[in-house]
């Protein structure tokens, strides 16, 4: 069972050096506001899945956040008007409920959507179960941002992200082979062939740490 979510993001924000200078952050009310959002989503039957880094701390050891991210059909925010819309493109809504941010996937991307429907499961944050993304699918979501991460030269998501990968990959069986055989038809050819060079680049690292591992398990013997 992972902490409530409303622990992990009130550490988020206490522990952000960038928040040490402005106008304190009520975090006292954050439960309930993160209680009220997901029983809000329940009893609106709305279908969304809790993913980015809450969902991926419920797996492994991460980084503290300050945000929510769920994807969600557009259309379904019609009937959470208590989502105020800050900015949206064509894949991606960035808005509050109350104070929280909310940071929305949208399913008109059909790999959000592929992965909304076909890669969730129930985990526990705290007293909460939350329909919550599969290991299989935090790697799609992931491996699929590397390239358009790469072209805009955002080199520090790209290394967390690159990270996340090479984590999961060390704390879970996943056949990899089959997260790149379903990228394939959400790619142009050209990120595919970036992505399998991150990939195979990853995979040698992972080799080096089990290496590094063995070699001093024998030397300590």
């Amino acid at each position: 069972m992972t902490v409530a979510i409303s622990e992990i993001i009130t550490n988020g924000i206490i522990f952000d050096m960038k928040n040490w200078n402005n106008q304190p952050f009520n975090v006292n009310n954050l439960p309930d506001i993160i209680e009220n959002f997901f029983t809000t989503l329940d009893e609106r039957k709305i279908n969304y899945l809790l993913v980015g880094d809450v969902a991926l701390l419920s797996y492994i050891e991460g980084r503290n956040t300050q945000d929510i991210h769920v994807i969600l059909a557009r259309e379904d925010l019609e009937t959470l008007p208590e989502i105020t819309i800050a900015d949206e493109n064509k894949n991606f809504i960035r808005g509050n409920y109350e104070n929280l941010q909310i940071d929305v996937l949208l399913t008109r991307n059909p790999l959000f959507e592929l992965v909304r429907n076909n890669y969730a499961t129930n985990r526990e944050f705290g007293n909460r179960s939350i329909r919550c993304v599969t290991v299989e699918g935090i790697l799609l979501l992931k491996i699929f941002a590397l390239p358009s991460l790469y072209r805009q030269g955002n080199f520090t998501r790209v290394s967390i992200y690159e990270n996340d990968i090479t984590l999961l990959l060390l704390n879970y069986s996943v056949d990899l082979s089959s997260i790149i055989t379903i990228l394939h038809p959400y790619l142009i050819p050209t990120d595919m062939q970036e992505i399998e060079g991150i990939i195979a680049d990853i995979q040698s690292r992972i080799k080096r740490l089990h290496s590094q591992k063995n070699r001093l398990q024998s030397e300590d013997n």
